[in-house]
């Protein structure tokens, strides 16, 4: 095997040189009879990272109370190779309080399902159906329209049952 060769650490199958990812496993490759370079925790948190789970926009799969609980969240999910993201939830920005204050962890739409299975095996979350971000305004939208309504029918009843 070439020098330059590459390896999948994970199932171990021989790749060319100018190839990042393995196509059995979707790893990444690393040189052949290389000698072991110790890892940075990023790098470690990245290798746990899989590929398929980083596709689409992102969504909402869980809120949490403070950050320590949003990133345990996060750890949860990293441990089944979804990567997350932590966002302080709208209303909250009090910098007295950084750490403080409700989080809203959110995934990539091809990790969500993976997401909600963990989180629901877990008890984090209810094995409901979850809400994307896109449902919320949509209720809130709905329910707007439904008080336009009601108030069109209340004023439009009044002015006739006075004349």
């Amino acid at each position: 095997m070439p020098a330059d060769a590459l390896s999948c650490p994970s199932c171990a199958s021989a790749h060319p040189a100018d190839e990042r990812f393995c196509s059995a496993c979707g790893m990444p490759l690393v040189q052949v009879g290389g000698t072991p370079v110790e890892l940075s925790e990023r790098q470690e948190r990245a290798r746990k990272i899989k590929p398929q789970y980083t596709e689409g926009e992102l969504v909402r799969v869980a809120g949490a109370s403070n950050q320590a609980e949003a990133e345990f969240i996060q750890g949860m999910l990293l441990e089944e190779g979804v990567p997350s993201l932590v966002r302080r939830a709208a209303g909250f920005d009090v910098p007295d309080f950084m750490a403080g204050g409700p989080r809203e962890v959110l995934v990539a739409a091809s990790g969500a399902p993976t997401a909600h299975e963990v989180l629901v095996g877990a008890e984090i979350i209810g094995d409901g159906p979850s809400r994307t971000a896109t449902e919320t305004p949509a209720r809130l939208l709905a329910g707007l329209l439904l008080a336009i309504a009601i108030v069109a029918v209340v004023i439009f009843m009044g002015t006739h049952v006075w004349d």
